[in-house]
């Protein structure tokens, strides 16, 4: 399955979710009772697969990543010490692009993504355009020099209210560094991860 293009308003409004967590693609705050269309839809009780498909796609159009990219996250998640959904939302929050958009530089993930493969960020001082590279903690993230005057990251940093406690970043100096794996309680709450173990756990053994 391809990455999601197209709007990320008719997404939440289908799963009753901000896809981009700001609850931006709901008017006044408010989230709608109907699923996207001219009259809209009644939503309908969901099964157990389906409530665990439903958890699922909330996610991955959340990091805006492939079907393919975020079942290897999974399985990769999976090998590590700890409580599987907890490391798989960790590896998620780790990737390259996440983290550029969670230091303020970008106003969507999508944004981020192609502030990445366009080659302005510098990781450790070298240049990585690749938005899935998983960082380790400790991991310097700048801003190229050429970059640094970008006009639509100096307007995400302005609307930047502030950042996770995860990662930190000084504006002038337009470095960062990747502080910690997250802390659950850090990470949204209206993920219910637990499910989505279960709907892989059916599928990979």
């Amino acid at each position: 399955m391809s990455r999601f293009t197209g709007s990320t308003f008719k997404k939440a409004r289908r799963y009753g979710f901000s896809i981009r967590e700001d609850g931006k693609e709901f008017s006044k705050g408010k989230k709608r009772t109907t699923a996207p269309g001219q009259h809209g839809a009644r939503r309908v009780k969901l099964s157990e697969y389906g409530t665990q498909l439903h958890e699922k796609q909330k996610l991955r159009f959340m990091y805006g990543i492939t079907e393919r990219q975020f079942r290897n996250t999974y399985i990769k998640a999976k090998k590590e010490k700890g409580v599987i959904g907890t490391a798989f939302l960790q590896r998620l929050e780790s990737r390259l692009d996440n983290i550029v958009y969670r230091m303020g530089l970008a106003m969507t993930r999508q944004g981020a993504r192609q502030i990445v493969a366009h080659g302005h960020i510098l990781v450790n001082g070298k240049k990585l355009d690749i938005p899935s590279h998983i960082l380790t903690v400790g991991d310097k993230i700048s801003v190229r020099e050429k970059s640094i005057k970008s006009v639509k990251m100096k307007e995400a940093l302005g609307a930047n209210v502030s950042t996770v406690k995860f990662v930190e970043f000084d504006k002038t100096k337009m470095a960062g560094k990747f502080k910690s794996l997250p802390e659950r309680s850090e990470l949204n709450q209206e993920i219910n991860e637990a499910l989505i173990v279960e709907w892989y756990n059916r599928l990979i053994k």
